[in-house]
């Protein structure tokens, strides 16, 4: 083996490792999203589901 062809499989091996890692980070970032939306939806649910329930009557008033 000489040295360029050393090189160039480390190379490659570093490459695909960055891929890993992003791919890693990513579902990192999507797991967080996801519990501050479930966290979010626990403490305002009643509130959300409240205003939904005006906006629907209201609705209904409005279209006969």
């Amino acid at each position: 083996m000489t040295f360029r062809s050393t090189l160039t499989r480390l190379l490659a091996t570093l490459r695909r490792a960055e891929e890993g890692q992003g791919l890693a980070e990513y579902a990192l970032i999507l797991a967080l999203i996801a519990i501050i939306a479930i966290v979010g939806l626990l403490f305002l649910g009643g509130q959300i589901s409240d205003k939904l329930s005006t906006i629907g009557s209201q609705l209904k008033s409005v279209s006969g």
